[in-house]
């Protein structure tokens, strides 16, 4: 990848992590821990790859993206918002009675949503039917889905797997959010959904792995997904829940918390820092 935009993308995922921050502090309540660890993959989508335009949210031929782990809505309003879909600043109201940006993605109310999610498991149905949709228009657009590896337990999860495959599915992308946290311990401790690459290929899925906060490991994925013909494509990305917060990382806490005022200051300071340093 050419530096420039290398360094293009790093401003765009810090300042993703910033608005997460944001929201989930003026929240008190979210979930900070996988929203951070996608913040890399929703930064190259939104800014280097996805056929979206922020004044025409519902153009027809736009790429979808699906959030199915819906509980990591502070980054995708937070992408959305730098990408110019709405007001930075209304990353703030997160979660607030009167707002439009709740605690899992609405569709019919934020700008840029192309479905609402919530219920694990589901938002992955969704876009296989979106892809689906997608092929009988003659590949008009492409699909991605962003699953937490928690969110595999899900049975629903390879119902979906099962028709996408069957399906031929070549314009969805799944990508999974491998932390191997979810809200209560390890994936080992609470139930694993391993082996993961060879359930996705055992239903007739292209698979791929990567680390999921390297630009050039997620740009060559991307590409070599949309060059496979008649499979969907899996894409487990090794990541780092809480990614960029120093004392968010790697800690099962962080899940479902939001910090209080000392410790949002210290992530903000930290992830300032980081932008001032991109920025030179």
């Amino acid at each position: 990848m050419e530096p420039t935009k290398k360094q293009q993308l790093s401003v765009a995922a810090c300042q993703i992590r910033q608005g997460i921050i944001e929201g989930v502090f003026n929240a008190k309540s979210g979930h900070p821990g996988g929203s951070l660890s996608i913040a890399d993959l929703l930064a190259y989508l939104y800014f280097a790859e996805m056929n979206v335009d922020p004044a025409d949210p519902k153009k027809a031929d736009r790429d979808r993206l699906v959030l199915s782990k819906g509980h990591a809505a502070p980054a995708l309003y937070a992408a959305l918002a730098y990408r110019g879909f709405f007001p930075v600043e209304d990353l703030k109201t997160l979660r607030k009675t009167d707002s439009y940006l709740q605690g899992h993605p609405n569709m019919n109310s934020v700008p840029g949503v192309d479905m609402s999610t919530g219920s694990l498991g589901q938002g992955v149905s969704a876009a296989a039917g979106l892809a689906l949709a997608s092929k009988r228009l003659n590949d008009a657009f492409r699909v991605y889905a962003i699953l937490g590896d928690g969110e595999l337990e899900e049975g629903q999860v390879w119902e979906a797997a099962m028709f996408s495959g069957s399906k031929k599915l070549d314009m969805l992308t799944v990508f999974v959010d491998y932390n191997n946290l979810q809200i209560d311990g390890s994936l080992a401790d609470v139930n694993s959904p391993e082996p993961i690459d060879e359930k996705f290929a055992a239903f007739g899925f292209h698979v791929i792995t990567i680390d999921g906060h390297d630009f050039d490991a997620i740009e060559a994925a991307v590409g070599e997904a949309k060059s496979v013909k008649g499979q969907p494509t899996a894409v487990i990305m090794k990541t780092v829940k809480g990614k960029g917060v120093s004392f968010m990382e790697n800690q099962v806490g962080w899940h479902g918390s939001a910090p209080n005022a000392d410790q949002y200051n210290e992530a903000m300071r930290e992830l300032d820092a980081r932008l001032a340093g991109l920025k030179g």
